[in-house]
């Protein structure tokens, strides 16, 4: 039996090609349809929300364009006219099995700061909590490199972590994920089971995605992982396969399962693990690197050899090993210039180096995560 089918609390994400005509914008019966099963999923006691693409494809088709624009001012315009279609279709969709809905559009900067991810946070669950279905997408009018998720796989993930889902589905127009391409090796299988982490899925998965959408089966397995960080087991599946959702809820085995480990990070390391953006680097030498892998120490100056980027204290900063591997990263106690000045140097330097002390460690334990 698949997950979803205990699960309570679940997040469900449908790529462009789902919810769209052939690129042509929404397709509203399609739209109407995924409405109707998450209703059925109501129905069975189940908490949802719902991550959708489809708001460029839609802005694309009332601006009357004939191609996806490639200049990021146009695609945000696009995605600021698409919003509006695609919110309506959902609403007029739910509406018709009485339940409410809620727009949330977000960046990672809404989560990459601590106050904002908490707001977000007790959004979601509240909204979840008056019954109504979190519509989620990413805020594409105002989102910029530095600050964009990048895919909707991605941000399905993320939402997971942050309501702490049960489950995380994201359907494609894949059947699941393969042992290779399906469509160069004739002898590709489905993998219908495998552990959400494990490099080989890397290895397996495919390449670019739709002329719509953004990114592969490669973004649905970093998703997994990342989603596995808080619990959530992850279920990549076709969404042309009729009633898939209502389905996987009765327990019905469709495309891939990715199991989550067991374990469950705590809600600030969470919130740590989910950056994906870094405010800076800390190089360490290879005691501390040790250290810090064996879990339960706290980073010291002394075990800093160099230090990269701009930051401030509280930002998140990743710890890398002399072999360039990221080995943790946590919420640092001084900013960038102060730690180049004490770098290297015993924590019983740090008053005399800067002429006060705030922390005798560079990062305390309670705030690293090990990686």
């Amino acid at each position: 039996m698949n997950r979803l089918a205990t699960a309570k609390r679940i997040v469900v994400k449908v790529g462009s090609t789902l919810v769209t005509d052939d690129g042509r914008g929404l397709d509203r019966d399609a739209i109407a349809r995924w409405a109707a099963q998450l209703a059925a999923l109501r129905a069975m006691k189940k908490e949802v929300v719902l991550v959708s693409s489809g708001a460029i494809a839609e802005g694309i088709k009332r601006l009357g364009w004939l191609k996806r624009p490639v200049a990021m001012h146009e695609l945000q315009a696009a995605a600021a006219v698409g919003q509006m279609g695609l919110v309506q279709a959902y609403e007029s969709g739910f509406a018709a099995h009485g339940i409410g809905t809620a727009q949330i559009l977000l960046t990672h900067a809404d989560l990459a700061d601590r106050s904002r991810y908490l707001n977000a946070r007790s959004t979601l669950l509240t909204l979840l909590g008056l019954s109504i279905v979190p519509i989620i997408n990413e805020n594409d009018t105002v989102v910029t490199d530095e600050i964009k998720f990048g895919d909707n796989d991605t941000l399905g993930a993320l939402v997971a972590n942050l309501i702490e889902a049960d489950a995380l589905v994201i359907l494609t127009d894949q059947a699941g994920l393969f042992s290779s391409d399906p469509r160069r090796d004739p002898s590709a299988h489905l993998i219908t089971e495998a552990r959400a982490g494990d490099p080989a899925l890397e290895a397996m998965a495919g390449g670019a995605g739709s002329a719509l959408g953004r990114g592969g089966m490669l973004t649905k397995v970093l998703a997994a992982r990342r989603a596995a960080s808080s619990g959530a087991h992850t279920l990549i599946a076709s969404g042309r396969e009729p009633d898939v959702l209502v389905r996987l809820a009765l327990g019905e085995a469709i495309g891939t399962q990715l199991e989550a480990p067991v374990g469950r990070l705590s809600a600030r390391k969470q919130w740590m693990a989910d950056h994906l953006q870094i405010a800076g680097r800390l190089m360490l030498d290879a005691g501390a690197a040790d250290a810090l892998a064996s879990g339960g120490r706290s980073l010291l100056p002394i075990g800093v050899v160099s230090v990269e980027g701009s930051f401030a204290r509280g930002d998140v900063v990743a710890c890398i090993g002399p072999d360039g591997r990221e080995i943790a990263r946590g919420i640092v106690n001084y900013s960038s210039g102060d730690a180049r000045r004490i770098g290297g140097h015993a924590s019983t330097e740090i008053e005399a180096l800067l002429g006060f002390v705030d922390e005798p460690e560079l990062i305390h334990r309670t705030n690293l995560l090990a990686l």
